[in-house]
């Protein structure tokens, strides 16, 4: 089973997440089931077919946070190197062609946000960070053509 890196505050947000489903969601949604059981005629019963999807929902997700909480690998990011471009870090990338710099985070999958400037190691672009150094290019075959980054500085 493949470890998968995740921060701190990524682990905790999981196990939020999976304590509220368990703690509130599922009992909330199992009490709508039992009252649209009371309405009779089940074949006919949209609020039971919603009700039960809902239940779908909630016991998948429940399963997939559980897999993810038990196959993560909390990372301190504080605890490793930043000599170069590491999982936790923040980095500084200029692009080349227009000058314009931009910060990001490198997380783990289950973390990325590109409105927050996380992106995760395994997309193409942390992938193509990883281990740079200051000064390093950094380059990334988009969609759209090639994108050359400088990596200006590692915060």
């Amino acid at each position: 089973m493949e470890r998968v890196p995740i921060t701190k505050e990524g682990y905790e947000a999981l196990k939020k997440e999976l304590e509220n489903l368990k703690l509130f969601e599922r009992p909330q949604n199992i009490r709508a089931i039992e009252e649209a059981r009371a309405h009779g005629d089940l074949s006919e019963n949209a609020e039971f077919t919603a009700a039960k999807d809902r239940q779908s929902f909630i016991e998948g997700r429940i399963g997939e946070l559980e897999f993810k909480l038990g196959n993560a690998d909390i990372i301190d990011p504080d605890t490793l190197n930043k000599d170069r471009a590491v999982f936790g870090c923040i980095v500084k990338l200029e692009n080349v062609d227009t000058g314009d710099e931009v910060d990001y985070q490198l997380v783990g999958p289950d973390e990325s946000d590109i409105e927050r400037g996380r992106i995760s190691v395994s997309s193409p672009l942390g992938k193509a960070i990883i281990g740079k150094k200051p000064g390093d290019e950094v380059v990334l075959q988009a969609p759209g053509g090639k994108r050359c980054y400088e990596l200006v500085e590692i915060l």
